[in-house]
């Protein structure tokens, strides 16, 4: 059997060193090869490149929550190093755009990377679609340009910065790289959730709208990739979100603590976990992060199979995994129209035919199909979801720990219910300690009866209207020397950092304090215990 070229033997090293007279050589004797040492140290030297705050948007022009002076969207929402990407830009009037592209990190506190410059492109007004049947609104603009990933971009969120001649304001385009090599974390984005509450093109056409009668949680309303992301229309005013999704608001803040401390982590979408279950098993730890709540049943399934066989995974997230999706092609709009005795009627006239197109670009249409642990009778008598076909769906919670409870949302501090647990090792937490406004705005309750699941914090949330509910962070084991941690709330990663450019939320009377040793150290001791180090401690 041949011998692998990069696997270094004990013997190997020792006779290295008696042939060099070096005894530094005796060193690295951990096993790993020089590939696995590389991989280990790849975020910390890419961290060590130049840093620039020019990431940011400086003027921001928004109408019903639209950039129509400048805006665009791409053809994927992930894809490889080697692999090409079409961009599709619209202007007010005609104009000649510039994308200037950053990777998302720590970079020295600056928190992006100028990577690369395209453009100019000559730019026009690309037409606003028609709303389709289930109020699509699917964009067929013509193509701006295609654009090849270097091969030497690493996996990260990579912004495109857009600018034109014509006038000032500025609005992005967003895409993850992704990677198959081997990791300690996999940082998923939400961008399934970022495209369920996009709005574009006014602040009517988001999975949270329908045609009467109106059901903001119902199956009848589709939603497509196919557009640009307007700019997040509840709970904050951060004009970064303005075709950007959600990643600056409330995922971001990780992804610069990550870099930060010198984590060796890759990224991908709420895509790639859908399509590639075996990518999981190249992680040591899966990361939800965030406002993750829209997942398909295959991503579930696929998640947690992987805890199953030993991935670690940790929720810092709130309203997780709350909604079954189903994902689409890109659909084909037939010029015949609905009867009205359909009840799809819309003002002004009928809707356009639509039908999913095997042919097209995979994964760019999503709609509700249930709600994860079914329908609860507290819910079901709001008389505001579904109805859907099937109402049998697994329990989030068995994949969580915990799960999203009426009401959904709120503000509380993060208060300690188990001091004794490891989870709190260091940080001189003690019983009923809190950690002050850290939960909101929404959260994870009612927590799983699964063998060795132990709550760590516990405490009751209010929101503006006096509702009360209940949350529930908790650990539990995974069966294999595995864990996983649910932190309960949206807001975790505010306690990590604060990157330049991030705007902490004030919502339901409440607000995190921001940066939090005590939350830095309550992560970063999961971490060790899932095996996980940063690179200057291995």
């Amino acid at each position: 059997m041949k011998k692998s070229k990069n696997k270094i033997s004990r013997r190997d090293v020792l006779k290295g060193a008696v042939n060099a007279g070096l005894a530094a050589a005796l060193l690295p004797l951990s096993g790993f090869s020089n590939a696995e040492q590389q991989r280990s140290t790849l975020i910390v030297a890419e961290n060590k490149k130049q840093g620039t705050t020019d990431w940011q948007l400086t003027y921001v022009k928004s109408e019903e929550l639209r950039s129509k002076e400048i805006e665009g969207y791409c053809s994927k929402m992930s894809l490889r190093a080697g692999e090409s990407i079409d961009i599709f830009l619209s202007a007010s009037s005609q104009t000649d755009v510039n994308i200037d592209f950053y990777r998302m990190g720590y970079y020295g506190g600056k928190g992006g990377r100028f990577m690369q410059k395209l453009g100019p492109f000559s730019v026009q007004p690309q037409v606003v679609p028609p709303i389709a049947e289930h109020r699509l609104r699917e964009c067929n603009w013509n193509k701006s340009t295609s654009f090849k990933i270097p091969e030497d971009w690493i996996s990260g969120v990579y912004v495109g910065k857009l600018s034109c001649t014509a006038h000032r304001y500025e609005s992005y385009i967003i895409f993850i790289v992704r990677d198959d090599r081997k990791a300690d974390l996999m940082f998923q984005t939400s961008d399934t959730t970022w495209q369920a509450y996009n709005k574009w093109p006014d602040t009517r056409h988001s999975l949270y709208t329908s045609d009467p009668p109106l059901q903001p949680h119902s199956a009848r309303t589709w939603s497509s990739f196919n557009r640009p992301f307007s700019k997040y229309p509840q709970v904050v005013d951060q004009p970064l979100s303005q075709g950007s999704g959600e990643f600056l608001l409330w995922e971001y803040p990780l992804c610069y603590w990550l870099e930060k401390e010198g984590y060796d982590v890759t990224y991908c979408s709420n895509i790639d976990t859908h399509t590639d279950a075996n990518g999981l098993d190249r992680v040591k730890c899966f990361l939800s992060i965030g406002h993750d709540e829209y997942w398909t049943l295959q991503m579930f399934d696929n998640v947690k199979n992987a805890v199953a066989r030993g991935l670690n995974a940790a929720f810092l997230s709130g309203n997780s995994l709350m909604w079954v999706i189903d994902l689409k092609p890109e659909v084909k709009i037939h010029s015949a129209k609905l009867n009205k005795d359909a009840g799809l009627a819309k003002d002004g006239g009928d809707q356009k035919r639509v039908e999913s197109d095997a042919n097209e670009n995979p994964y760019r249409t999503i709609f509700r199909i249930g709600r994860f642990g079914g329908v609860s009778k507290v819910e079901e008598a709001l008389g505001i979801m579904g109805p859907f076909e099937r109402n049998d769906w697994p329990n989030e919670n068995t994949l969580i720990g915990a799960r999203t409870m009426y009401p959904f949302n709120g503000s509380a501090d993060w208060i300690v219910s188990k001091p004794e647990h490891w989870i709190f090792e260091g940080t001189g937490m003690k019983m009923g300690d809190k950690i002050p406004g850290l939960v909101g705005w929404e959260h994870h309750g009612d927590p799983a009866d699964i063998p060795g699941l132990e709550v760590v914090a516990e405490g009751e949330t209010i929101n503006t209207t006096n509702a009360k509910s209940q949350y529930a962070a908790t650990v539990y084991p995974g069966g294999k020397g595995n864990w996983v941690f649910n932190a309960a709330t949206i807001y975790w990663s505010f306690g990590l950092s604060q990157p330049p450019g991030i705007i902490v939320p004030y919502s339901h009377f409440g607000r995190s304090h921001g940066v939090d040793e005590r939350v830095q150290k309550i992560t970063t001791n999961f971490l060790n215990r899932c095996g996980i180090k940063t690179a200057s401690k291995k």
